[in-house]
């Protein structure tokens, strides 16, 4: 997308409206997280306004954070237990903390944010590099289910009395990357939220994972471990370190 910058897309505006649409999975997310940290600790990349690591927290685990954003910073602090995570403001997949962790995970089409393949295989590389020996790696995303449509399309979210929703597409097949902008017009105004997206199956993501020295331990359809079929929409998968 023409003028789009990764790194600066989440800024305040963002920032202040990121939690109005909650994904209504929290509860099974925090509960598969917390089972999998153990004892912890617990890292999560991209941690943004903490949905996911605020109540994960809460449930005794540790958990630490990288963000890019420094506006989406704020908006976790100002929350209850928000100053007490550890958050290092950069890129996910370059900053290298000192600690060592049970559970690193990244969630909600997050890697899908990282525009190249080699900026994809850094994050795992690095998501490495933070693991305990016996530590695993979480990756939550969306399945490019029947192949995203070459070229340009509109997918209409919501249409109501005072507000419609509509989302403006563009798909490159070469490179991968999904354009979106999520268009909000409604009796108050119009906001729009561009953002790109590099697109990867499972499989990708498993050969992302074996250069990283990492090998699959679990895929599932969801967050209460349901099964992944061909069906499924998105997947957990589970990483762990392979055998020297």
């Amino acid at each position: 997308m023409q003028g789009f910058d990764p790194f600066s897309s989440f800024g305040p505006d963002v920032a202040a409206r990121y939690d109005e649409d909650l994904r209504g999975d929290e509860v099974e997310t925090v509960e598969l997280l917390t089972e999998l940290a153990g004892e912890g600790p617990a890292l999560e990349l991209a941690i943004g306004t903490g949905r996911v690591a605020l109540p994960v927290s809460a449930r005794g685990v540790r958990v630490d954070g990288i963000e890019q954003s420094e506006a989406m910073v704020e908006r976790l602090r100002a929350k209850p237990g928000g100053g007490e995570l550890d958050v290092a403001v950069g890129d996910m997949a370059r900053v290298e903390l000192p600690g060592r962790y049970a559970l690193v995970y990244l969630v909600f089409n997050t890697i899908h944010n990282l525009l190249t393949q080699d900026e994809q295989v850094r994050c795992f590389e690095n998501a490495a590099r933070h693991l305990e020996p016996d530590g695993v790696f979480v990756v939550e995303t969306g399945v490019p289910w029947r192949g995203p449509r070459e070229g340009a399309y509109v997918e209409v979210g919501a249409v109501a009395l005072d507000e419609v929703r509509l989302s403006p597409h563009t798909y490159d097949a070469l490179t991968q990357v999904l354009d979106i902008n999520h268009m909000r017009l409604s009796t108050s105004g119009i906001t729009m939220s561009p953002i790109s997206l590099r697109l990867v199956y499972p499989s990708e993501l498993d050969l992302m994972a074996r250069i990283a020295g990492l090998r699959l331990r679990h895929r599932w359809g969801g967050w209460k471990k349901e099964p992944f079929t061909h069906q499924s929409r998105r997947h957990v998968s589970v990483y762990e370190r392979r055998p020297a």
